[in-house]
């Protein structure tokens, strides 16, 4: 089993970073494999609303890095979303991706287990959180619990180190991953399905 843990900072090894590899820790004591894919700084651009991933099954633009994760996000069992706080939101390079990622190949998220992770010197925290989790419950996945909200603060990496409470929810947060995948595979052994989808129904209000 894997987890891919998406870096939406543009720092390597940054706050989010150190936020993930405490994940990371408790994932491999588990043996399930972590993996933190940074996004880099190079430019990701947003959705234009072309339609055409319906066609293609990826995003039609292909000049960044969106395709490669949705490649990523296909062999996965889990997946954990962490952000920089930026004016009280995802970072925009990280709302860019996600927006394609979930648009373009929603099916490869459904009945995963996913979480999101932010990480702020002071505040905005819960409003960039609850922006993140949108795309998690949009899209038939599991939401991994932790024991309070999943962020860590400080402006250095060496800062979020000493956030104690901070680094708690997140070694909590990799062992009820684990767990989850674990529930997951073992009902998927013993032939329980995901469940019969109907067809969508979209309300247009007017």
């Amino acid at each position: 089993m894997n987890v891919l843990l998406i870096n939406g900072s543009p720092h390597k090894h940054g706050c989010t970073y150190t936020a993930l590899a405490e994940i990371v820790k408790e994932l491999e004591k588990e043996n399930i494999a972590g993996e933190i894919y940074q996004i880099g700084t190079e430019p990701i651009r947003g959705c234009t609303g072309c339609n055409r991933c319906g066609e293609l099954d990826r995003c039609s633009y292909d000049a960044d890095i969106v395709n490669e994760v949705i490649e990523k996000a296909r062999a996965a069992d889990g997946f954990i979303f962490g952000s920089p706080v930026h004016f009280a939101s995802a970072g925009g390079a990280m709302t860019a991706l996600m927006d394609r990622l979930f648009y373009a190949a929603g099916d490869a998220f459904a009945y995963k287990p996913g979480a999101s992770v932010v990480s702020a010197r002071r505040a905005g925290t819960t409003a960039a959180y609850d922006q993140l989790n949108k795309y998690i419950g949009i899209s038939k996945m599991i939401m991994v619990p932790s024991q309070y909200w999943n962020m860590v603060h400080g402006s250095t990496a060496e800062e979020v180190l000493r956030d104690e409470e901070g680094l708690q929810i997140m070694r909590t947060l990799g062992k009820n991953m684990a767990w989850l995948l674990k529930l997951v595979a073992s009902g998927r052994a013993h032939g329980i399905q995901i469940p019969e989808a109907e067809k969508r129904i979209a309300t247009n209000f007017i």
